[in-house]
């Protein structure tokens, strides 16, 4: 096999979030999906978190399917999928989404899917963190349970989407796991990335051989607070009286994520992803 055709180049896109934010992904996937065929480059592995997809809380079947086809692979997300209550309805058909792995046990959906990817297996968990965040199962103790049972299954890359609040969680959770399965020769943890904040960081790096992000941030309207209107959230913020967020329609949009370069093994690059696309002009 060639070299090349062994590595993967990995695309991992922040927290979608609302109308602004699909719009966006669409064009953004369809032009690098083209210059792959066009450059006879790697055509890449695309993750979205979705958890914020319809009208920024949530996500309808009508956008999950519409999503799926534009050609991304998997789909994460986080403690704000359950906000559509049609989820229940086809969570357990949707073979490429993903819910967090650390809810109890006889939750709808599963915690972690396997994929096969230029001819190898790379599986991608999603898990909620505990500072900050709706109580639920310890993730220190589930992911690594799962990490165990995937690796005994022959897989070769993981993938772990960590919906977390805390910077210090997420650091010492990426640090924990890269140092109990990885090594500078050889990692089986490949990319462990922050989602929720809906705010990129700048701390992209390859630590033993994974790729990690403390947030990836978000896909949707830049004038916008996380995605909302500048207005409601104002309201809610500055009086503490409740109120319902609003999504942005503001048009320009911004692309926030990273890409992953994967050699057998261990991640080889990360560089964030910061494209700013205007909607209008689709």
């Amino acid at each position: 096999m060639n070299k090349t055709n062994e590595c993967i180049k990995l695309i991992f896109l922040g927290d979608i979030t609302g109308r602004q934010g699909r719009t966006a992904v669409m064009s953004y996937v369809r032009s690098i999906k083209e210059d792959a065929v066009k450059n006879n480059s790697i055509s890449p592995f695309i993750i979205a978190n979705i958890e914020n997809a319809s009208h920024g809380f949530g996500l309808t079947k009508k956008n999950y399917e519409d999503l799926s086809s534009y050609g991304i692979g998997c789909f994460t997300s986080g403690n704000h999928i359950w906000d559509k209550k049609d989820i229940y309805e086809y969570i357990d058909d949707a073979k490429n989404l993903i819910r967090p792995i650390n809810y109890p046990l006889g939750t709808k959906g599963i915690g972690s899917q396997v994929f096969e990817v230029n001819g190898q297996k790379l599986a991608v968990i999603n898990a909620l963190g505990r500072v900050f965040m709706p109580p639920i199962d310890s993730p220190w103790q589930v992911v690594t349970q799962e990490i165990d049972r995937l690796k005994e299954q022959g897989v070769e890359h993981i993938i772990i989407d960590f919906h977390a609040e805390a910077t210090a969680e997420k650091i010492c959770f990426a640090k924990y796991l890269a140092h109990m399965y990885n090594s500078e020769e050889n990692a089986l943890i490949k990319g462990f990335l922050g989602t929720h904040t809906h705010v990129q960081t700048a701390d992209e790096q390859i630590y033993n051989g994974m790729a990690y992000i403390t947030d990836a941030g978000f896909c949707g309207a830049v004038d916008s607070v996380i995605g909302m209107e500048f207005k409601t959230s104002l309201h809610r913020l500055s009086t503490s009286l409740p109120e319902r967020y609003e999504i942005s329609e503001n048009p320009i949009a911004q692309i926030n994520g990273v890409e992953v370069l994967i050699d057998r093994t261990k991640s080889t690059q990360i560089k964030r992803i910061n494209v700013i696309v205007n909607n209008k002009e689709d």
